[in-house]
C-alpha cells in the first residue's frame, strides 16, 4: 500500500472514525484503525464492537494511488501524528506489512502495525427501504432529546434514546426518570412496519457531532439489534439497546391548573442568575412562587446568602403555588426551545412541570418538582 493525500482531508476522515475507538477496549485489535486501499479510494474503519465507524475518501480526491492494499494502524497517536506533519501534502507506505511509513520530503514516522487478519469482519448492511430525513432534523432531533438521557448504567435502557414510528409519525423521547423530552417529527412518507428502537445515548450524541446543519440527505437502516446511519462518504453503525423501553406516555397531563406565558429568555436569564448562588450544591434547587401576576424565583445558601428574581408573566388564573426544582435541569431543557414565547404548565408542587413553545407543539420538555421540605 502506497498513497499520497492532502493532509486536511485525511484528518477529517480521521477524526470521524476515532469516535468509535473506546478506552476501555479489552479486545487489542480494537484499539486500531483499518485502512483499506482499493481503486475506488481509501476506506477507513473503525470500532468497539458496538459501534462502527467506516469513512470512505474517494479515489479523486487522493492525489495518486501507487499500490493498493489493507493494514490497521494503532490508533493512540495517528491523529497527532497527522495533524503535526509539516507539509500539506503527505505520502503513506505499508512497508514488509509490519509498519507504516507517514512522510513528507523532510521528516517521516514508522509506526508498527496491527495485524489485519486479527480484524474483526464489520457488517456494515443496509436495509431496502431506508428512511430518508434532512442532515438538520436528525441533529435537532438528538440535540432537542439527548441530554435527558440517564448516566446511570443500574437502568441501562435509560441511557438510550427510544424512537418509536407509526405510519408517517416519528417519535423520539429520552428520560433519565427525573426528566423528560419527547420530540414529534412528521415524515414525508409513511413506513409501512411499526418501529420501536432503542440508540444508545452516547453513541447517539456522537453522530450528532458528525453531521451539519444542512439539507443534505441520512439514511436510516433500521434492523432487529443495530441501526445503520449514511451520511455523505460516513457509515456509523451501533447496537441497539435490548428491552422494552417504558411507556412515557402517561407521564404527560392533557390538563393543567397553571398554564404560565412567558418569553423563554427572560425566564432562562432569571434561572441563570438565580442559580448562581447554588452551583456548587449537589441539587442545584431554585425555589419559584407563582403569583397572581409575576413569579418570584430565588434561591438560598445558608454559607453564602440569597437572590431573589421577579418576573412578571401573563397566567389563567389568579391562584398562588410554591414549588421546587432543579436549575440544571430546567435550564438545559428551555435551551433546546427556539421559539421566544414559552407556556409553562403545572398542577401542583409535587406534579410534573411542562415546558414547550407558544408555536411549537411537536417539542415538550417534561421534569419533576424536588420537595424541600
Amino acid at each position: 500500500m502506497k498513497f499520497t493525500i492532502e493532509k486536511n482531508i485525511l484528518l477529517e476522515s480521521l477524526n470521524y472514525v476515532l469516535k468509535a475507538i473506546s478506552t476501555k477496549n479489552i479486545i487489542p485489535i480494537l484499539n486500531g484503525i483499518k485502512l483499506e486501499l482499493t481503486k475506488e479510494g481509501l476506506f477507513l474503519t473503525a470500532s468497539d464492537s458496538e459501534l462502527t465507524i467506516k469513512a470512505i475518501i474517494e479515489n479523486k480526491k487522493i492525489k495518486n494511488i501507487e499500490k493498493e492494499g489493507n493494514c490497521v494502524i494503532q490508533s493512540k497517536y495517528i491523529l497527532d501524528i497527522i495533524r503535526k506533519m509539516p507539509n500539506d501534502i503527505i505520502n503513506i507506505e505499508l512497508i514488509d506489512n509490519i509498519k507504516i511509513r507517514i512522510f513528507t520530503e523532510n521528516n517521516f514516522y514508522d509506526l508498527n502495525c496491527l495485524e489485519v487478519k486479527d480484524y474483526p469482519n464489520l457488517k456494515l448492511e443496509e436495509s431496502k427501504k431506508p428512511i430518508i430525513l434532512e442532515s438538520k432534523l436528525i441533529k435537532q432531533l438528538i440535540n432537542q432529546t439527548s441530554f435527558a438521557v440517564s448516566n446511570q448504567e443500574s437502568r441501562p435502557l435509560l441511557t438510550g434514546i427510544n424512537i418509536k414510528i407509526n405510519g408517517n409519525i416519528l417519535e423520539c423521547v429520552a428520560t433519565d426518570s427525573y426528566r423528560l423530552a419527547k420530540k414529534v417529527l412528521t415524515l414525508k412518507e409513511s413506513i409501512n412496519e411499526e418501529v420501536n428502537i432503542v440508540i444508545p445515548g452516547k453513541n447517539i450524541i456522537e453522530f450528532e457531532h458528525i453531521l451539519g446543519d444542512n439539507d443534505k440527505k441520512v439514511e436510516l437502516h433500521i434492523f432487529n439489534n443495530k441501526i445503520l446511519f449514511k451520511y455523505e462518504n460516513i457509515l456509523f453503525q451501533t447496537n441497539l439497546l435490548s428491552g422494552t423501553y417504558p411507556n412515557t406516555s402517561t407521564l404527560i397531563p392533557k390538563d393543567f391548573n397553571f398554564i404560565i406565558n412567558t418569553t423563554k429568555d427572560e425566564f432562562y436569564n432569571a434561572i441563570d442568575r438565580a442559580a448562581l448562588l447554588t452551583q456548587n450544591k449537589d441539587r442545584n434547587i431554585i425555589k419559584m412562587e407563582v403569583l397572581e401576576k409575576s413569579l418570584k424565583i430565588s434561591s438560598f445558601s445558608v454559607e453564602i446568602g440569597k437572590v431573589e428574581e421577579t418576573l412578571y408573566i401573563n397566567k389563567n388564573n389568579s391562584e398562588t403555588m410554591d414549588i421546587s426544582y432543579s436549575a440544571k435541569y430546567m435550564l438545559e431543557a428551555l435551551k433546546t426551545i427556539k421559539d421566544k414565547d414559552i407556556l409553562i404548565m403545572m398542577n401542583a408542587d409535587n406534579k410534573p412541570i411542562i415546558i414547550k413553545s407558544v408555536k411549537d407543539e411537536t417539542l415538550i420538555q417534561l421534569l419533576l418538582p424536588i420537595k424541600t421540605y
